[in-house]
């Protein structure tokens, strides 16, 4: 039986209405969410998702900035726009698009951002937080995997969900929020022996490699929820996810799309964390004003 495609542009819709509606009302209360996006460089990938971000900004009726920067611009210069930014009060959340030149540290640029306005949760002090489970952003693109789930009503407690990579932004945080959701966590990686052997355990699979369509029908357990977190550009020129769709389709029981499901999602939950760093802004100066 083939598996159910999760309609991301659903799932998508219905949390960017409810984000709308909480913004018009903070902005009614005179605090318009901000987000300023820093490119630095000509990557054309990365152009792509400034311009999506933007776009979703406008849309939800969030206050946007896009700073673009040469390639060549010095790190100093790149960290004076960022202190900059940590001091204009109209700017709740700032993201840095990566990847960035060579010759400026991405560590730096990360840890230059005031931890209240980390957009991505990229900041050290946000991924402790995270690890610890205490209150915060949470990275994008693995609270709006988890999104996806419950909006599918998959119960996530009890449940065996193995990840496939171990990256700071996806893979890591990944497992991270699924144990905050009680599942049993398993993460594999590129020494992982014998891998198909551990993911066909998945009741939850989570692909997050960067390698195209790496994920076959003999990596799936019949029945298994896949989400496909990679997005890659074939040689066709076609976008491709980490899970071959078709192979996986009629074995697994839900799969998400590839493009049109999670990298929407992603800038959604970049919406909802500039939104509720406006919140907590907001929060401050009214007990500051008291």
């Amino acid at each position: 039986m083939s598996a159910q495609v999760i309609n991301g542009k659903e799932i998508v819709s219905a949390y960017r209405t409810q984000i709308k509606e909480e913004v018009a009302i903070l902005t009614q209360q005179g605090v318009q969410p901000g987000l300023a996006v820093v490119l630095v460089g000509e990557d054309p990938a990365s152009q792509v998702y400034v311009r999506n971000k933007a776009k979703a900004c406008e849309e939800a009726g969030i206050y946007s900035e896009v700073h673009t920067l040469e390639a060549a611009t010095e790190e100093s210069d790149v960290l004076q726009l960022i202190e900059q930014l940590n001091q204009n009060p109209k700017i709740h959340g700032i993201l840095v698009q990566s990847p960035l030149p060579k010759h400026i540290s991405e560590e730096k640029i990360v840890e230059a951002i005031a931890v209240h306005k980390d957009a991505d949760c990229f900041h050290p002090v946000n991924v402790g937080n995270l690890m610890i489970g205490k209150e915060g952003p949470a990275p994008c693109t693995p609270a709006g995997v988890i999104d996806i789930l419950k909006k599918i009503g998959v119960e996530i407690a009890g449940k065996h969900a193995v990840v496939i990579g171990r990256s700071n932004i996806v893979g890591k945080p990944m497992a991270i929020l699924l144990l905050r959701e009680n599942a049993t966590v398993t993460v594999c990686h590129s020494r992982t022996a014998n891998m198909a052997d551990i993911t066909r355990q998945a009741d939850i699979l989570i692909a997050a490699v960067g390698k195209p369509k790496m994920v076959k029908r003999e990596h799936v357990k019949p029945g298994a929820i896949v989400v496909d977190v990679g997005i890659n550009r074939l040689d066709t020129g076609k976008l491709a996810g980490d899970v071959d769709f078709d192979d996986v389709l009629d074995v697994a029981s839900y799969i998400t799309p590839v493009p049109g499901c999670v990298g929407p999602m992603t800038i959604t939950v970049l919406l909802r964390n500039t939104l509720e760093a406006a919140k907590r802004a907001a929060a401050l100066q009214s007990a500051a004003n008291r």
